[in-house]
């Protein structure tokens, strides 16, 4: 590659830059003084490129062929969704502001889903292409290449908004009160300063920088109904790189990542994405803070600390066990149909107590758990495959494909925590998902590896019956794990991870074997959906994949023995049949999932406890 070359993708690496830095400091600006999660964020960006793009091609076409009015476009489209933000605020994240990070992310993400329906039923489906941008249409020469203006003008712009929102935060009463905010928020509001005012002004600002992202980006490319959950993930990698709460770390990350994107282009074009998750992998091994970030703290403690086995007593798990057999054969009953959804409802809770182990036993948090899901998946369809093993042997190469990247990659990430180790986990599910996707030979990239024949419509019942044998027996064997010395080691670990490591409890031992446990039955999870569904497909790996192992926790209750029973079966059994005759279903089932994280924190096992113990004091105490 020329040097010509090699200074175009350097420019549009670091105009890339200007999109993630105008992304990542509004998501840094509002978890420095909300302390939530947004993983909306990209809805936002959305509804800015939207907005803009239908105000200067069909509703005021006039506005496209001017300057002023183009970019009069661009400023309502940001304060369209500074806003929305403002009402976000209102509703949603005041009432999620003490709640665990990851209830907050889950609550973040169902409003994803219920704002990617709103704005296809009022923006349509399609793409919208806009026109380029007046007066900056045209392209400066590089020796024998040639950089759009527009870009050069993204490019300058990165800078001006770093120094913008710098000045504000250092020379303004406000930003030193937003900085005071992030240090202490309840010294704040001690010293006569009402934290709301300024929190929904924090808010605006970040959703109105990630709506200007979006429109900043019409001259370049269209604006579509992908764009939320694509620059959401590269987002994260931005903010986490760079150091949750810091806005010179996101502008360095930004100028980092921008960079590695342009050079992967060019050098290693089927890599791409798994160079900039391996880069963020690296910088958080490294320096497990990100880059500018303060140290990591011990997990936060969760809201209800001890795992809950209710219902409780012989008479109390055999009524729950009873119903779990009874609604198996009555799905079983409904045909093919019902058997299939039976058998999702049963894979998903595999999926989600493996997760939950780490969580609500370990105290462990992961956003891509779909990573070692996958593994077992593709591990397993490649046994069968390439080696014509059965069933049993193929499951067996699922697990332990899992095993081996748990044992090498927990080895890793073990030391991290909180929404840091999070994100280490998301790097890996990006890189398996980028494998799967462009590994084409191994894989059959988006094609995928399809013609299994692990189960036979002679066999299916049988495979079936193990099935929700075998669930059984998983959560028996977790209530046993909860109720032993070393369940309350583990949740020790996970309440007050500095105090265990005073009392010699090995901490990170205890860690990396919640760790490579959890990726194991993970593996298996995988394994099982590949043989009944008999094709395996990169959607496995992807972050959907991962939010819905969240989800079938945190619907059921994190803490609960029969949590990810209920949650598979809301999740999977519901979504299905909202489907079936509700085109923004997705929608709905994102106003769902908001209400349960708003009104039922800890699930809705959670909730029903509760509500037992209410009217049952002393059973409620005894479970």
């Amino acid at each position: 590659m020329g040097f010509d070359a090699l200074a175009l993708q350097l420019l549009n690496g670091l105009s890339h830059a200007t999109t993630l830095f105008l992304m990542a400091s509004g998501l840094t600006l509002i978890f420095g003084v909300t302390r939530i999660v947004n993983f909306a964020h990209g809805s936002f960006f959305m509804l800015g490129a939207l907005w803009s793009a239908h105000a200067v091609t069909r509703w005021w076409p006039a506005w496209g062929e001017s300057a002023w009015g183009y970019a009069s476009a661009m400023l309502l489209g940001a304060c369209l969704a500074a806003l929305l933000g403002a009402l976000t605020e209102v509703l949603l994240l005041k009432r999620m502001r003490h709640a665990p990070q990851l209830y907050q992310l889950v609550a973040t993400f169902g409003l994803t889903l219920a704002l990617h329906d709103a704005m296809r039923w009022f923006f349509g489906p399609e793409e919208v292409f806009a026109p380029r941008f007046p007066g900056l249409k045209g392209a400066v020469a590089l020796g024998e290449s040639f950089f759009p203006t527009w870009q050069l003008f993204t490019l300058a712009l990165g800078p001006l908004v770093w120094l913008g929102l710098h000045l504000l935060l250092t020379r303004t009463q406000w930003g030193q009160r937003v900085k005071a905010a992030t240090q202490d928020r309840d010294m704040l509001d001690a010293l006569g300063v009402n934290p709301g005012p300024l929190m929904l002004g924090v808010v605006m600002l970040g959703c109105g920088l990630a709506g200007l992202a979006g429109a900043l980006q019409l001259p370049r490319e269209p604006a579509h109904l992908q764009m939320d959950v694509n620059v959401v993930v590269e987002t994260f990698v931005v903010v986490v790189t760079g150091g949750l709460g810091s806005i010179g770390g996101a502008f360095a990350a930004a100028v980092l990542i921008g960079t590695i994107h342009a050079l992967g282009l060019s050098f290693f074009p089927q890599a791409t994405l798994v160079l900039v998750f391996l880069t963020m992998a690296v910088v958080l091994v490294w320096r497990p803070q990100g880059l500018a970030g303060s140290a990591v703290h011990g997990d936060q403690r969760e809201s209800v600390p001890v795992f809950s086995l209710w219902p409780a007593g012989h008479v109390g798990r055999a009524v729950a066990v009873a119903a779990w057999v009874g609604l198996t054969l009555l799905a079983w009953g409904q045909g093919d149909y019902g058997r299939s959804l039976a058998e999702d409802v049963m894979v998903m809770m595999l999926f989600g107590l493996s997760l939950q182990w780490m969580m609500a036993l370990g105290g462990l948090v992961s956003f891509g758990h779909a990573a070692f899901f996958a593994l077992g998946a593709y591990g397993a369809a490649l046994a069968h495959l390439n080696g014509g093993a059965g069933m049993f042997m193929a499951l067996a190469a699922g697990m332990a494909l899992a095993l081996a990247v748990a044992l090498v990659f927990g080895a890793l990430v073990v030391r991290s925590g909180g929404v840091y180790l999070a994100m280490l986990s998301l790097a890996l599910a990006q890189m398996v998902w980028a494998g799967a996707t462009q590994w084409v030979g191994l894989t059959g990239g988006d094609n995928g590896l399809i013609g299994l024949r692990l189960v036979s419509a002679e066999q299916r019942p049988v495979w079936d019956a193990l099935l929700g044998v075998g669930g059984l027996l998983a959560l028996a064997g977790m209530a046993r794990v909860a109720g032993s010395s070393r369940g309350a080691a583990l949740q020790a670990l996970r309440d007050a991870p500095l105090r265990a490591a005073a009392s010699g409890l090995p901490v990170q031992a205890l860690r990396y074997q919640v760790f490579v446990g959890s990726a194991t039955l993970a593996g298996l999870a995988g394994g099982l959906w590949a043989a009944f569904k008999g094709a395996v497909f990169p959607s496995v790996a992807s972050v959907a994949m991962s939010v819905d192992a969240l989800l079938v926790i945190l619907l059921g209750g994190v803490h609960q023995l029969w949590g990810a029973a209920v949650g598979s079966a809301l999740l999977v059994w519901g979504g299905a049949e909202l489907g079936q005759g509700m085109d923004y279903w997705r929608g709905v089932l994102g106003l769902v999932i908001m209400a349960v994280m708003v009104l039922a924190p800890s699930g809705v096992l959670g909730g029903v406890q509760q509500a037992w113990a209410r009217w049952h004091p002393a059973k409620g105490r005894a479970a």
